[in-house]
């Protein structure tokens, strides 16, 4: 009898052990799946103008004055006047004839010379050694474009006058005829009144109406697509 009570006392203890939970540690999450790192965000693409032409340089007396943007200009800077891109826009200017190139950024307007494409500082020009010949047959490459540029509306420049009743009958002939002129003066050239004509959204517009304005007037001798930096 005692030996049936101690092998039923052996069985209770070992079915409570059976039943007992043993607190374990909770698995350690699934590590993340590997990714690849993030590609490098993709610098701005170089947009070729191919615009091709002659260009010049300037220096003194323009040096030290403020140019067309309102920044001093410093001819030792690289640096040009360009009529219709966006102050801000770099560009790399190839010389045709000796395949020498240089980069610069617009902050300046012009040159309101037929032919002509762009206007180098003199630190620009010696870079491509264009200082001796004064001109030079290039190509232009635009590498950047400011990202607040905004929107850009583009006239015709027909004439410049240090009289301003001169620009003004000038100004009311063009406003009768082709509906918007008006007198522009600009910080690079003091005591200028600029005739420009028209307001257009896209630079082949204003093109159109500068062959249009070419061949109505035969007065006119130059008529130059400008970019319109206040409306």
């Amino acid at each position: 009898m005692r030996k049936a009570v101690l092998v039923a006392l052996a069985v209770a203890l070992l079915s409570g052990c059976h039943h007992h939970k043993v607190a374990q540690n909770p698995p350690p999450p699934p590590a993340a799946p590997p990714t690849s790192p993030a590609p490098p965000a993709p610098g701005p693409a170089a947009v070729e103008s191919g615009e091709t032409g002659l260009a010049s340089w300037y220096g003194h007396p323009y040096h030290g004055r403020a140019s067309a943007s309102g920044e001093i200009y410093d001819m030792e800077q690289m640096t040009a006047a360009h009529r219709t891109l966006a102050f801000g826009t770099v560009v790399r200017v190839y010389d045709l004839d000796n395949d020498k190139a240089v980069d610069v950024r617009i902050n300046d307007r012009g040159p309101f010379v037929d032919g002509r494409v762009i206007d180098l500082s003199h630190a620009a020009a010696r870079a491509i050694e264009m200082i001796g010949p004064g001109t030079a047959r290039v190509r232009l490459e635009i590498l950047s474009v400011p990202a607040a540029a905004g929107p850009a509306y583009f006239g015709v420049q027909v004439g410049a006058f240090r009289n301003r009743d001169n620009a003004e009958r000038l100004r009311g002939a063009m406003e009768a005829k082709y509906g918007r002129a008006r007198l522009v003066v600009r910080a690079d050239t003091p005591g200028m009144w600029h005739v420009v004509v028209g307001a257009e959204p896209t630079q082949n517009g204003a093109t159109s109406l500068a062959d249009r304005i070419r061949s109505e007037n035969s007065s006119i001798t130059s008529a130059l697509v400008v970019r319109i930096d206040s409306v």
